[in-house]
């Protein structure tokens, strides 16, 4: 699908995220992220898009937090994850998210006047067309609503072959377009402001962009450990300045619509 994307061009996805997210990379990729959602969302309750909200996971804390959610994605297995994660919560958390099977095509229909927050963590690298899926993103967005994007970093992707002394490697994935993953499925890398051309000629304009994982991304299967607050409020401050965010796996944008 040129307009959307898939799980990854068939595969079973779910076994394998949940498998990261339990690591101190997948840790660290939710905390960061949830922490950016923290700053930069209103305090009273907002309508939320999550686009391939995949298990749950920040839809659940943004329910938490009081917010209306909608979790948008295409993958059975995903959405088994994510039932299973909301029948622990209590009713008044489970009766704020809602499940939709499908795609980003279809994100501008489910909201009349669009949502206050459309969130799109880790699924822009997967789509075929980033233009229209981004511009499918952004009209689904309220005017002066907020976008969440977090997606792969072409301006870092070599740090982690050099980091982990595969020279050979870091030198060739210089200027790649695409490179393979946690979840051994290539993925597409784009430049912020690459992303940031395609979003403002769709009326979104950036606030704010942070760095997700500048000193941890070698760390293959690391566990989360002890000293996660430690390890989290080291990547928190990095990835809110440069020069260390621009060099980080995965940029995430905050974004208005005009």
């Amino acid at each position: 699908m040129s307009n959307s994307w898939t799980s990854a061009s068939g595969a079973d996805l779910s076994a394998g995220y949940a498998r990261h997210a339990g690591r101190l990379r997948g840790a660290l990729r939710h905390a960061l992220v949830a922490r950016a959602l923290r700053t930069n969302l209103p305090a009273d309750p907002q309508q939320v898009l999550d686009i391939g909200g995949g298990d749950g996971h920040q839809a659940v804390l943004l329910a938490r937090a009081g917010h209306q959610v909608t979790l948008l994605d295409p993958d059975p297995g995903m959405h088994k994850r994510a039932a299973d994660r909301l029948a622990a919560e209590s009713d008044q958390v489970r009766a704020r998210v809602t499940l939709v099977e499908g795609t980003a095509d279809q994100a501008r229909d489910l909201a009349e006047n669009g949502f206050d927050l459309v969130c799109c963590h880790g699924v822009l690298m997967y789509a075929e067309d980033p233009h229209t899926f981004l511009n499918d993103l952004a009209a689904a967005v309220r005017p002066s609503g907020l976008v969440s994007l977090l997606t792969k970093n072409a301006n870092g992707l070599a740090m982690r072959p050099g980091l982990e002394g595969r020279w050979a490697d870091a030198v060739a994935i210089m200027g790649a377009g695409s490179v393979e993953g946690n979840l051994g499925v290539s993925s597409r890398a784009d430049t912020l402001t690459a992303v940031e051309t395609i979003l403002g000629e769709a009326g979104v304009t950036t606030s704010q962009w942070y760095g997700v994982r500048v000193f941890t991304d070698h760390l293959g299967d690391a566990p989360v450990g002890e000293g996660f607050d430690y390890v989290l409020e080291a990547e928190w401050q990095a990835g809110c300045r440069d020069p260390y965010r621009q060099i980080a796996r995965l940029f995430h944008l905050i974004g208005r619509k005009q």
